[in-house]
């Protein structure tokens, strides 16, 4: 593609990969071509159809899961690295694994996970995302990890902002690959980044009125959803209402695009950058929203967390998911021999590594599967309703 920006990242220019590989013709792919078909075609990334989003374990075929919130991330990634003359495989790359480390049950399991681990330096998901792709997934005979390149590396390692004290996971891939964490990343990972918030922040709100938990009245609080519902009412004034929530969802997202675009055009060119050198030297954030728009999105976030994400059944199913993982951790950590054969004989001999690699093994369960072990290793338990 010759269209790029000269700040956009180059294949041709890559920082390389952990292990040199030996050339093999397996198709006319650049290096971030390639990094994007290993994170699709790894173990991790097919286990996240079985992974909550927002409902936990959903009973209902509708709701999004990890996978198809990922999916939805890189189309809206690839749609604004397109406009702005980015890499487009590097951002879908980016896109596509950064809820690779989420454990089972979303935000509930990670929770317990992080409470379980606490005297072994705790868990968060990105740096397990770093963790599963360099270490845990074994696709090729002769290293560990999928093998990726130093920039889809650093951009999932800090695709949200520079990071001053990784916690140690992270620690441990920087170590390993060098990913320059107290710098911002490229802007294909910035574009990631906030391509994750404008799914999110949209599609939680369809699932949240597919579920009965929202309604329209209820979300039209929100001023920048009160401004969505004007528009798309003014276009279509004959149409009932609940025919119009799809259409609100596409226009909020729409709006959300071009202001990040639009704003995004204007830091670059206020940056004065004219490499990624020069982007990853630049302080600051170069991808974002407007002022009005971010403080417009925040105050959505708000509601959302208080009216959907905090909601009595919400909680309820979270408790209970905080119950699988916490009761997971305990029986493996207390006998180490109900851990399946593979991971039996990789165990290692002291902690912290003991606790860090039950804490893997339960990291990479879908929900129904930590369900299932549950209650072959802790015994029965009382699940919600729709759970």
């Amino acid at each position: 593609m010759n269209d790029r920006a000269p700040w956009a990242s180059d294949p041709a220019r890559s920082h390389g990969r952990l292990h040199a590989e030996e050339s093999a013709d397996r198709g006319p792919r650049d290096a971030f071509q390639r990094d994007r078909d290993r994170i699709i075609h790894s173990i991790s990334f097919r286990r996240l159809r079985h992974k909550t989003q927002v409902f936990l374990a959903p009973d209902g075929d509708h709701f999004r899961v990890r996978l198809t919130h990922s999916l939805e991330v890189a189309q809206i990634g690839r749609t604004i690295a397109r406009v702005l003359g980015l890499n487009e495989d590097l951002t879908e790359a980016l896109c596509l694994a950064h809820d690779i480390g989420h454990p089972p049950f979303g935000h509930a399991g990670e929770d317990a996970l992080r409470q379980a681990m606490g005297s072994a330096g705790g868990f968060d998901h990105n740096g397990h995302t770093l963790r599963t792709l360099m270490r845990i997934e074994r696709p090729y005979p002769r290293w560990p990890g999928l093998n990726l390149t130093w920039e889809t590396l650093e951009g999932l390692a800090k695709h949200n902002g520079p990071i001053a004290a990784p916690a140690w996971a992270l620690a441990e891939a920087d170590r390993e690959a060098g990913l320059e964490l107290t710098s911002h990343a490229s802007l294909e990972a910035q574009v990631a980044a906030l391509a994750d918030d404008i799914a999110y922040d949209n599609h939680d709100i369809d699932d949240g009125l597919r579920a009965g938990l929202l309604t329209l009245e209820q979300i039209g609080e929100v001023p920048l959803v009160a401004d969505g519902w004007r528009r798309v009412t003014a276009r279509f004034p004959d149409v009932a209402a609940d025919r119009l929530a799809g259409e609100l969802i596409r226009s909020q997202i729409g709006a959300m695009v071009n202001d990040l675009i639009a704003e995004s055009r204007t830091r670059i060119a206020a940056a004065g950058v004219a490499s990624v050198e020069d982007v990853r030297a630049a302080g600051t954030p170069l991808i974002g929203f407007s002022p009005g728009m971010a403080a417009a999105e925040r105050a959505l976030k708000r509601f959302m967390y208080a009216n959907l994400y905090h909601h009595p059944r919400q909680l309820a199913a979270a408790g209970a998911a905080h119950r699988v993982v916490a009761g997971l951790f305990a029986a493996y950590h207390s006998d180490p021999g109900l851990l399946p054969e593979e991971w039996r004989l990789r165990l290692p001999e002291a902690e912290p590594e003991v606790s860090r690699h039950i804490a893997d093994f339960i990291a990479g369960m879908t929900d129904r599967y930590a369900v299932s072990r549950y209650r072959e290793t802790a015994g029965p338990i009382d699940l919600p309703e729709g759970f």
